[in-house]
């Protein structure tokens, strides 16, 4: 299976992009975005059914986007100098052998992922007559922040705009869901793709994952005199030992154990108790906690509450994540625990876990020191200098020029 955050760390540096429209009939349409994200709360609910509370970062990949009549989709990533990798669309759209995913999977990984949403909408029946796609991005590498969503994401819109425009934004998210699923390989829900797609600047996105119903939450932290801080630990976020998939099929055992659906029916804590094998019994009790954690944060920031109320309850999903899914490492554990001392109102994990990055709500005024602390408790531990950064609530994807 391929690792998502790969694909991300390829969109991370500055080197040159190579004009893959040179001496081509194409035309350029435009530059696209779509951000990477970060959750505030709401880990591993969102293949459970369950709720989310992500928002958008700054950060995301850019696709400038040409269109022709070349019959070819051909893909370039300004992280890979010099690679382009081409596709011809009768190949792609080959409907009576059905076999698209194979196809693209003789591709490098990181173009597996445009590659996939472009097959996505000609199996569709959106037609593509030819488009030159180039890749840039400015998500962290390896930080477990959406990279891969953001780069299937910003093709997807580009796309659309191209030659879907009826598109709703449901079927944008199913298809870059669905590229990053079959053509790379790896489970997702659609926590990333959503908040890719859905987030607006200065909210959180609550999100109804079984339904689709989502609303907008204030999230101005800057009124109330605080930042979020995301430290990356520098220890990359895989999932390519297939714990990510080894914690669904542990999540889907304890949902048949219970006789629901999913672990999203399962209302209260206790109930989990029924549960009699006990890594199934803490895998469902952080899912259940987490959803009950998520709307306790929504409730919070939705009636225009000061957000160092959420702090308490983002350090006890860390520990969930820690103690009962078992998804935490040595460095989120230094990093969260370290915050904490430096006066952070609560920090934890993000993302699936097994590296990656945590977030940290502090005062704006102590960020500064909350970041010396951390970087002290990471030099006597021997770990690598964390990356710690401020993020504001973000614009969801869109088109730039």
């Amino acid at each position: 299976m391929h690792d998502p955050d790969q694909a991300g760390a390829e969109l991370d540096s500055t080197a040159g992009v190579p004009d893959i429209t040179a001496g081509r009939s194409v035309s350029i349409a435009g530059q696209w975005l779509a951000p990477g994200r970060v959750n505030l709360i709401g880990e591993h609910t969102d293949y459970n059914d369950g709720f989310v509370l992500p928002i958008a970062l700054p950060q995301g990949v850019t696709c400038t986007a040409a269109s022709g009549a070349n019959g070819e989709v051909r893909v370039a990533s300004r992280q890979r100098p010099g690679a382009v990798v081409t596709w011809p669309i009768p190949e792609i759209d080959d409907s009576e052998s059905g076999d698209a995913v194979g196809r693209v999977r003789h591709w490098p990984d990181w173009a597996r992922y445009p590659l996939g949403v472009a097959a996505e909408y000609l199996r569709r029946g959106h037609p593509i007559t030819g488009v030159d796609l180039e890749l840039d991005g400015t998500v962290p590498m390896g930080a477990g922040l959406s990279s891969s969503a953001a780069l299937s994401c910003s093709v997807a819109v580009a796309l659309r705009d191209l030659f879907a425009p009826g598109l709703t934004d449901a079927e944008l998210i199913d298809i870059a869901r669905t590229a990053e699923n079959e053509y790379a390989g790896v489970p997702t829900g659609i926590l990333d793709q959503s908040a890719s797609i859905l987030c607006r600047a200065g909210h959180a996105l609550f999100l109804d994952v079984r339904t689709r119903e989502h609303r907008q939450i204030p999230f101005d932290l800057e009124r109330f005199g605080l930042r979020l801080l995301v430290i990356d630990t520098r220890s990359p976020h895989r999932l390519v030992d297939g714990e990510y998939a080894r914690r669904r099929a542990q999540c889907e055992a304890a949902a048949a154990t219970l006789g629901v659906a999913s672990l999203r029916d399962i209302a209260t804590i206790g109930d989990t108790r029924r549960i009699g094998e006990p890594v199934l019994r803490r895998r469902a009790r952080h899912v259940v906690s987490e959803n009950l954690r998520v709307r306790q944060v929504a409730d919070i920031l939705g009636a225009g509450r000061d957000p160092r109320e959420v702090g308490p309850i983002l350090t006890a999903g860390h520990a969930s994540l820690r103690d009962d899914f078992e998804v935490s490492t040595d460095r989120l554990n230094t990093a969260v625990e370290a915050a904490l001392t430096a006066g952070a109102y609560g920090a934890r994990m993000v993302g699936g876990g097994f590296g990656g990055s945590v977030i940290a709500l502090v005062d704006a005024r102590r960020a500064a020191c909350v970041t010396g602390v951390v970087e002290a408790a990471f030099a006597e531990s021997d770990f690598a200098v964390p990356h710690a950064f401020p993020v504001v609530a973000s614009a969801g994807a869109h088109r730039v020029e």
